[in-house]
């Protein structure tokens, strides 16, 4: 193991302990199939008193600071739609158009309004702002401020892309992967995702970890797919801690630590993950990787069951318990698949 990947099992076997510990099933298991991965989404930053934000320090390298996206960041949306428009009136600042745009859009310290949104992300994306250009192609996938246009979303992600926007580049791979909008091509949609997962986009990592687990558009290389699928992991992207934890059980591509595997199945389990509930329930049913306990094995047996999760061998293992063990995992499995139902797994 090299040590990069050796600090990269540490610190996940770090965040994984913070959770809870138990494991995954034997190693004549097969892995599942990858689940396929889901653009990123911008989130809007929550709402915060309008009033005047302390001033920024000034820049590190000697750059005039920007005291309007200072006092974004800080919440104060009044004073940054105001040092905004000072900019563009008195700088034509395309990055100052693109502020304007996210305060328009989101409705912050003026009234939300799409069209003014998408005219200043115009403006500013004409003048090269790669932000503004990845907002644009937002709005014309969504339809908002005028009808859902794919094609025009296209152009502007590729253009962000080319620039270097991370999101702009995994939505773009995407595009590449599904082979809609542009003939499929997975060598491009690596390249993209690279762009992504060298910015730290998680999505992206893990994206990009399936295509050298599967040798896609890039040479198969299980390794750098481990490593990929670890970095995203510790960003607590659940789908990566899942594989991640079936290289650390199978030792494939990584040193084989069926323990650390285990706390990432628990990990994944208690976020809802049906893939890692039936890996923890062999387990403790096998007793390999985390003592043996056929209640909790029940448990999560009948509730990746409940999900889709179909497993003939853990249904014999469940019918052949003592009846009080089977009932106790019944009612542990029933008391989580209610509150699920309810919104509130527990």
């Amino acid at each position: 193991m090299t040590a990069v990947a050796r600090r990269l099992t540490i610190a996940l076997v770090l965040a994984a302990l913070a959770a809870a510990i138990l494991p995954l099933p034997a190693a004549a298991q097969n892995p599942p199939a990858t689940p396929k991965a889901q653009p990123a989404k911008p989130k809007p930053p929550a709402a915060a008193p309008s009033t005047p934000a302390p001033a920024p320090a000034p820049a590190a390298n000697g750059r005039e600071p920007d005291l309007a996206f200072g006092a974004f960041q800080r919440g104060y949306y009044i004073t940054a739609f105001a040092l905004a428009t000072k900019n563009v009136d008195d700088k034509s600042d395309p990055k100052a158009m693109t502020l304007l745009g996210e305060l328009y859009a989101n409705g912050l310290g003026v009234p939300q309004n799409d069209q003014k949104a998408a005219d200043w992300y115009k403006l500013a994306a004409d003048r090269g702002d790669r932000e503004a250009m990845f907002a644009l192609a937002m709005f014309r996938l969504a339809g908002r401020a005028g009808p859902r246009d794919r094609d025009a979303s296209a152009k502007w992600l590729a253009a962000a892309a080319k620039l270097g926007q991370p999101l702009a580049a995994y939505d773009l791979a995407l595009l590449y992967i599904e082979g809609q909008l542009f003939p499929q091509d997975f060598n491009r949609a690596a390249e993209l995702l690279r762009v992504a997962a060298e910015a730290g986009n998680p999505e992206a990592q893990y994206a990009l970890g399936t295509l050298y687990k599967g040798g896609r558009g890039v040479a198969k290389d299980m390794h750098q797919a481990v490593y990929l699928f670890g970095l995203a992991a510790l960003a607590d992207y659940t789908d990566a801690e899942v594989e991640y934890a079936i290289a650390l059980y199978n030792g494939d591509g990584v040193t084989r630590n069926q323990e650390v595997a285990a706390a990432l199945f628990h990990k994944a389990a208690l976020k809802n993950n049906p893939i890692a509930q039936n890996r923890l329930a062999h387990i403790l049913a096998t007793g390999i990787g985390a003592p043996a306990d056929p209640v909790a094995a029940t448990k999560w047996h009948l509730i990746s069951k409940a999900r889709g999760e179909t497993d003939l061998s853990l249904d014999d293992f469940v019918a052949k318990l003592d009846p009080d063990k089977r009932a106790a995992g019944e009612a542990e499995a029933k008391k989580w698949i209610d509150a699920l139902k309810k919104g509130r797994p527990s």
